[in-house]
């Protein structure tokens, strides 16, 4: 069996990981970083969210000497010039919680007419093993759009507000398994997991 760690200390996309690869590559066990004592808080000090998923990745990697995967993402929306992008987690401050990032994106756009708020979720995930020589990087997108309310109770983030194109319900309002298939992380993860097939052990 494979053991992977994933670098992130947020239980969302745990959980999300897990649910996604567990069906991929049932015999993947994704273990948190969080479960190593003493693992270190990363500063994501890159300018995209590329940088950012390998920066994460290579110090979880060099921490735990086990390979390491980490995802960076966020909501790029075009009339605010790619905002909140790589500052998503912490569009309205440092500690913000989903609820305020979200309050925040509501009052940037509300002035702006729904016909240009196009906007999209972008995913980089890297895998980072230094023993195998290994550093890379996929990505995944969901086009859609930003509405002006909160819509559903499913989900994270930006889902509440963000409506998938081609669909009139929120990402919110999606079951899981509806989710999974679209999404900006499903998409990347399923190119993932081919990678991953091919590690040894």
């Amino acid at each position: 069996m494979k053991k992977i760690v994933l670098a992130t200390a947020n239980t969302h996309k745990v959980i999300e990981f897990q649910r996604i690869l567990n069906e991929l590559l049932p015999d993947l066990e994704l273990v948190a970083a969080s479960q190593f004592p003493g693992v270190p808080e990363v500063e994501e000090t890159g300018s995209s969210f590329a940088e950012n998923a390998l920066i994460k990745a290579r110090a979880i990697n060099d921490f735990t000497n086990l390979p390491a995967l980490a995802d960076d993402s966020g909501l790029v929306v075009e009339a605010l010039n790619g905002a909140p992008g790589i500052f998503s987690a912490r569009y309205a401050g440092i500690e913000a919680d989903d609820k305020a990032n979200v309050v925040k994106l509501l009052n940037e756009i509300k002035d702006i007419d729904q016909s240009l708020l196009n906007a999209k979720f972008e995913c980089a995930i890297a895998l980072v093993d230094k023993s195998q020589d290994l550093e890379l990087v996929v990505d995944g997108q969901m086009p859609g759009q930003v509405i002006k309310e909160v819509r559903g109770e499913n989900g994270f983030g930006y889902d509440p507000i963000f409506v998938p194109q081609g669909l009139t319900k929120t990402s919110s309002q999606l079951s899981d398994a509806d989710k999974d298939k679209i999404s900006h992380r499903g998409i990347a993860l399923r190119k993932m997991s081919m990678i991953l097939k091919q590690l040894p052990g």
